[in-house]
């Protein structure tokens, strides 16, 4: 009976079994501004659109993919911090980092349509057919109503007993939330349904060390093109955007 109460214990006391880790192939590699402190980042139509961060240069971009021009643009005022970004029908959300205050803009000509109101902190945003999935910076997603951005529903990210914080930019892509943790070189690839990582997706190396601007030129963005079943990764002020496929995991 000792035996079997301490084996018992044994098997509480362990974690449940870390996510597998995926590697990643190079498939094309496009321009990208390094004056760009990407917070949000999704492609749409042919275009990568980008929200950028940093008081007085927050900008919301749009870019054509293979020369990196930039074809439209709106500029936050100076007392804002822009953070993620989303497309919702005809539009596009950006929300900011502590003035809890998310722009609406028209997609088509970047002019400002209405605002909303939250609590908390904004860092990265996506979208599922229905709801906004929004980071806090925490290992909370939250899942918002696109009509008022109000909270429906969240969920607890963590990789077996292990809670996974720090989460930034954020992408839907097949049915899963990938995610940025926020200065590292890794994507988590999360269930929506109750929050436990997938996978991993390493991207350690993709940029080398001497081509970063600074400390903070970390690995935030993703963007998948469901047409064409394209997944990109971008960092801030990176100069580069890395068209990547998944390779098996180790």
């Amino acid at each position: 009976m000792r035996i079997v109460f301490a084996l018992l214990l044994l098997l509480l006391a362990v974690p449940s079994q870390a996510a597998p880790v995926q590697g990643y192939k190079v498939v094309r590699i496009f321009p990208h501004a390094t004056t760009a402190y990407t917070e949000g980042f999704f492609y749409r139509d042919g275009l990568f659109y980008e929200g950028t961060g940093m008081k007085g240069r927050s900008q919301v971009l749009a870019t054509d993919p293979e020369t990196g021009r930039v074809l439209q643009h709106t500029e936050l005022d100076p007392i804002y911090f822009g953070e993620g970004i989303v497309d919702w029908g005809p539009y596009v959300y950006e929300w900011t980092w502590t003035t809890h205050i998310c722009f609406v803009y028209d997609r088509f000509s970047l002019r400002f349509v209405k605002h909303f109101s939250y609590t908390g902190e904004g860092w990265g945003m996506t979208r599922t057919k229905t709801e906004i999935v929004t980071s806090d910076g925490s290992a909370t997603l939250r899942f918002r109503n696109p009509e008022t951005f109000g909270e429906v529903r969240h969920i607890e990210v963590h990789d077996g007993a292990r809670a996974i914080d720090q989460l930034n930019e954020l992408e839907y892509v097949n049915g899963e939330i990938y995610a940025n943790v926020w200065h590292s070189d890794r994507i988590a690839r999360i269930a929506p349904a109750d929050g436990h990582v997938i996978a991993w997706i390493d991207l350690a190396g993709i940029l080398p060390e001497g081509e970063k601007v600074d400390s903070e030129s970390v690995l935030n963005g993703i963007a998948w093109d469901e047409k064409g079943k394209r997944l990109f990764v971008t960092g801030k002020q990176w100069p580069k955007i890395f068209q990547i496929e998944l390779t098996p995991a180790r």
